[in-house]
């Protein structure tokens, strides 16, 4: 495992950090530095670049000369870009230059170039950021004690720290970047890379295999929370003593031979007597039997 010293703001050596050695010691590839850069280059692009077409250029649309017999050359329109001051073909537009690059070589290019700043000997890890003030002065002074060798740093620190923020914005070739924010063409750009303990922890957390990073617990959004506090309706319970409830069991069971008695009854009511049913049919008979013969015709 490589090990890096780590110094306080006055420069002196309080300790000594154990680094992963797939996340600061890991092969260097060339080409997935190169096509990080050339990632982040793309998405920083505008893309504002626009030129007039035929139909946004100035000019009337009207027809110079008739299409014969004038000897000359036929023409529609004094915007064709055939003509000076005519409208451009084919000429760029408003796009976007992002392009999506896949996340495990966006992983791999930090760890390459964490690898390459510490193989050169350009990587300190600092016990803490704790400044007295948020002066520019101050700060200056501690960065001159930790390496005077470099023009710029990049500063890596995780959580709030308002004193670092403010003294170290005002200094040109300083950036402060969280751990979550590195990329590795900040890492590529800047002479000297300054880790916390804290940050160093997390970058580990985060890039190693052996190291896996502990799931944050997200809390829930505020709607969801209105909707887990409103509670379920109670259902209303009685607690009665066994006694009363056996008795209501009896009567329950009792009133069931009851009600079907009843429907019984009306439907005894309703329903006619078999002899009624019977002579309906035979009246129908004797009532087609009755009919008269019809008459011949003379």
């Amino acid at each position: 495992m490589p090990v890096v010293d780590v110094m306080n703001l006055e420069g002196k050596k309080v300790g000594q950090l154990e680094l992963a050695d797939d996340v600061f010691a890991a092969k260097i590839n060339q080409n997935l530095l190169h096509e990080a850069v050339r990632h982040h280059l793309a998405g920083e692009r505008a893309g504002t670049h626009k030129t007039k077409d035929k139909s946004e250029v100035s000019g009337s649309g009207k027809k110079l000369w008739k299409q014969k017999g004038t000897g000359r050359a036929r023409v529609g329109s004094i915007r064709s870009p055939l003509w000076r001051h005519g409208g451009t073909v084919h000429g760029p537009v408003p796009r976007s230059y992002d392009y999506a690059l896949p996340k495990k070589m966006i992983l791999g290019a930090l760890r390459s170039a964490l690898s390459a700043k510490f193989a050169e000997d350009k990587l300190t890890v600092v016990d803490d950021w704790q400044l007295e003030t948020h002066k520019t002065k101050a700060f200056r002074t501690s960065l001159g004690k930790l390496n005077d060798k470099h023009n710029s740093f990049l500063i890596v620190e995780s959580g709030e720290n308002e004193n670092l923020d403010r003294a170290s914005r005002n200094i040109a070739g300083v950036t402060l970047v969280p751990p979550n924010a590195l990329e590795p063409y900040d890492l590529m750009r800047h002479e000297h890379v300054m880790l916390s303990r804290d940050a160093v922890a997390r970058l580990t957390r985060s890039l190693s295999a052996s190291h896996p990073e502990v799931p944050v617990q997200i809390e829930p959004a505020p709607h969801a929370e209105h909707k887990h506090s409103v509670a379920a309706p109670e259902h209303k319970t009685s607690h009665k003593p066994a006694h009363e409830a056996t008795h209501a069991k009896a009567h329950a069971h009792e009133a069931k031979p009851h009600t079907k008695h009843a429907a019984a009854k009306s439907e005894a009511k309703h329903a006619k007597p078999a002899h009624e049913a019977a002579k309906k049919p035979a009246e129908k008979k004797h009532g087609k039997a009755k009919s008269k013969p019809k008459a011949k015709k003379g």
